[in-house]
Order: structure tokens, then sequence, then C-alpha cells
């Protein structure tokens, strides 16, 4: 007999089944069903585990193995790339921008896809976790342009990515790479990128095993970072930085 994902119970704060309970096909899809709220979301996130919507069913929940991740020093930005960025007039701030960027994430068109799993729901409950100063973005600006950004969950010292975009080319690099050094700055390790793909294989992803995810995202949400806005911690800062090598040596050249 085939088996089927676990029921969700409709307490906001009851426990997710294990993680190791996922199926394997479709990979990782652990429960079904449940809400978006708070409570739930950041319990879904401290055990590795996420909400990622399909039009037609209920809400689905999921902790793939293996897991996409990138190690905060270990963001690659090909040489070309880098040699562009040294005559960039961007900027890139946080927590400035996020209803905007979830927004443009919604919205960006993606090769394959139809449609988008971030649905009004979605938007709805991540700004009510960036409100609560759970959820944060990265912004990339050209002057007053918004031209690419990234979207996630911290908790403790690890950040969960959602989703990014680009207006224009290389917007959606320049904000994974500079969310990725101030993280590998303040002693983050790890940036969860869930689930694999060509172009963030391209940007210096790794595979996890999910045994291995699961233990170091334990360890990490379990120390103390106080939730808030990040605009001041992040700073505002030139993406030209990019280019040159990381304070400590670590800048995940190509």
């Amino acid at each position: 007999m085939k088996r089927l994902p676990a029921l969700l119970s409709p307490d906001p704060l009851a426990p997710f089944p294990p993680a190791e309970r996922a199926l394997d096909e479709p990979d990782g899809l652990l429960a079904v069903g449940g809400d978006l709220s708070p409570e739930r979301l950041l319990n879904a996130y401290r055990h590795g585990i996420f909400p990622w919507p399909s039009d037609g069913y209920p809400l689905l929940w999921w902790c793939p193995d293996p897991r996409t991740v990138f190690r905060s020093d270990g963001v690659r930005l090909g040489g070309k790339f880098r040699r562009g960025l040294r005559r960039c007039d961007w900027t890139l701030r946080a927590d400035t921008a996020f209803a905007e960027v979830i927004g443009a994430c919604a919205r960006v068109p993606r090769r394959g896809q139809g449609g988008t799993w971030i649905t009004a729901e979605m938007e709805a409950a991540y700004l009510r976790l960036h409100r609560l100063g759970h959820a944060h973005s990265v912004e990339v600006y050209a002057g007053d342009a918004l031209v690419g950004g990234i979207y996630g969950v911290a908790i403790g010292r690890m950040f969960f990515g959602e989703s990014m975009f680009s207006a224009r080319s290389g917007g959606s690099k320049v904000a994974l790479a500079g969310l990725a050094r101030r993280l590998h700055e303040w002693g983050w390790p790890l940036l969860d990128g869930q689930v694999e793909n060509p172009h963030l294989l391209s940007l210096g992803a790794e595979s996890m095993p999910r045994a291995q995810f699961l233990q170091r995202v334990a360890g990490l949400c379990a120390l103390h970072e106080p939730p808030g806005s990040w605009t001041e911690r992040f700073g505002r800062w030139p993406a030209a930085q990019l280019a040159e090598p990381a304070p400590g040596g670590a800048d995940g050249r190509t």
C-alpha cells in the first residue's frame, strides 16, 4: 500500500511528524493541512520543514533528502561577473522593502513554471513573520530602483532562504552574495536553499544529507539571536564590495 503524508492537527502548536517519515516520491513530502500561522511556521523551520503549496491541494509541507544548502562563505560569483561588479553603482540594504521583494518574487516569470507557489496567503503569512522580526529581505538598488532581492526566515543563527528575484540581470546573485557575506561575518555558517536546481548549483549550492542538515539546524536554531529588523545591522553598502575577497579570506571565487 502506498504510504501517505501525515495530516496535521488544526492546533498550530501541534508537533510535526518526524522528518524521517517524509515520502521518497515526491521527495520530501511530509505532511498536509494546517495553516500558515507564525507559530506553525516557526515550528516547521526549527525542524527543517517548509511549506510549498500546489494548486488543487491542501497546504503541503516538505523536508527533502538531500537538502540544498549554501555555506555562507561558499557563494560563487564568476570572474566576469565580479569584474562587472567593480564598476557597478548598485547598493545593498536589508528589511527596507520586504513587501516589495516578496511581491516581486511572486510575480517574476520562471523558466519551466506556469504560475507561482507564493500565493496571496503565503505573502500575508511572511509579512506577519517580517513584522514579528523573523522574516527578512535583502534588497539591491540601482539608485531608487529595486533591481533584485531575496527573502527568508531567520531563527537563531540559521537562515532559511525562500525565494529571490532579478529585475535586472544579476540582481538576485548580488542579493544572495550580499546576504551570505553578512551571515558569514555574523558567524552564521549555513543558508538553506531547500531544493536543488541548476541555478543554485552554479552559485555554489551543495547537497547535504537530511539527517546531517537537521542536526545542524537544531544546533544553529538554538543559538541566541533576538528577532528584529536587520536594517541597521546589515547596513547600506555598495555591491562593488562583493568583487573583493571577504574579510577573513572567504571570497567564494571561481
